[in-house]
């Protein structure tokens, strides 16, 4: 019985607003705690106009005060664009507002690109040395005295994980004996080498003594096969429009993706989100259950960007019922 949770990047469809996107982003959490989701996690994304959740630890704070059991958190923070005493006040405070419940996963990419990053003022000219403030950042958290302390965030602990799409973060990961999660939904390239990079290589540490691996999927269910197809459509362009350097609000969906996307994009379209689940309940339960027997994650998170904000909580409604029937066959 593994449990299942939720990325969200706060998308913003076109005809919406950043301000829409924030509150159907508190609306989908509410109701994600009443479906049975584990985490709620938002990520790190600069200069994206589809994208609320640039100012990530302000909009869990948001999120975190909407609900009551469910953990909330970032998959991730880009910790190269941030300095780690900054990194830990801010989570700090986050922790001692709702104790227990908040988690921090750091990113080694910039989540932007690079005229953007040189405006973040931090990556593009400083050697890499994401390690080190990875060590840095979990030494804030801890009880341990030093000449800087964070205040928040001393002693409070915060859980981190490891976020990755390559192998550096499996071994980053394997090596601090901290849980890791693979960006499976849009780059599942090195996914399964990455898995056995990271539990063949895991030391047990005082975070973790066993390795715990999160897979993360795109699912898009609705209640017909054909309407999931057509809803996914949206995320399809987004991707499409970003790897061709024209980012913008999430798009609505359209019944030809081909008359929107060039032929030739299309495979490594395919490549790149093939870790996906779409169809009606009992195929997307299906498809999940494929995944996981495959991979073996300790944790499933899924997420998916669907323009209709109605039609996205159904999906992610469809989706715990699948996991939950999952969790059934399993016991």
């Amino acid at each position: 019985m593994i449990p299942y949770s939720l990325l969200d990047l706060a998308p913003v469809p076109e005809g919406s607003t950043i301000a829409d996107a924030l509150a159907n982003t508190r609306d989908l959490a509410i109701a994600a705690e009443g479906w049975g989701y584990n985490r709620y996690w938002l990520a790190e994304h600069h200069n994206m106009p589809g994208i609320a959740s640039a100012a990530t630890a302000v909009v869990i704070g948001h999120v975190a005060a909407a609900t009551k059991r469910m953990r909330v958190g970032a998959g991730g923070i880009m910790l190269p664009n941030h300095a780690p005493l900054m990194v830990a006040e801010a989570f700090g405070t986050l922790a001692e507002l709702y104790p227990g419940r908040i988690d921090l996963g750091l990113g080694r990419a910039p989540g932007t690109d690079m005229q953007t990053s040189r405006a973040l003022r931090r990556g593009l000219d400083h050697p890499d040395s994401f390690p080190q403030d990875v060590v840095e950042l979990m030494g804030y958290f801890s009880d341990a005295e030093a000449p800087v302390r964070a205040f928040p965030g001393h002693g409070t602990h915060v859980p981190i994980w490891m976020l990755g799409s390559s192998l550096f973060g499996a071994q980053l990961a394997a090596q601090l004996g901290l849980p890791y999660a693979f960006a499976s939904h849009f780059a599942p390239a090195a996914l399964e080498e990455a898995i056995d990079v990271y539990r063949r290589g895991f030391r047990p540490s005082a975070v973790r003594e066993e390795p715990y691996f999160m897979l993360a999927a795109n699912v898009f269910a609705a209640d017909d096969e054909a309407e999931a197809h057509y809803l996914r459509t949206s995320m399809q362009q987004a991707f499409a429009r970003l790897r061709l350097g024209k980012p913008g609000k999430l798009p609505r969906p359209v019944e030809r993706l081909e008359d929107h996307i060039p032929l030739q994009f299309m495979p490594a379209l395919d490549q790149a989100l093939s870790v996906s689940a779409v169809g009606d309940a009992a195929q997307v339960q299906a498809q999940l259950r494929g995944f996981i027997e495959r991979y073996q994650p300790d944790e499933i998170i899924l997420t998916g960007n669907i323009h209709d904000h109605t039609a996205r909580k159904r999906s992610f409604e469809l989706a715990a019922q699948a996991m939950q029937a999952l969790q059934v066959e399993a016991a």
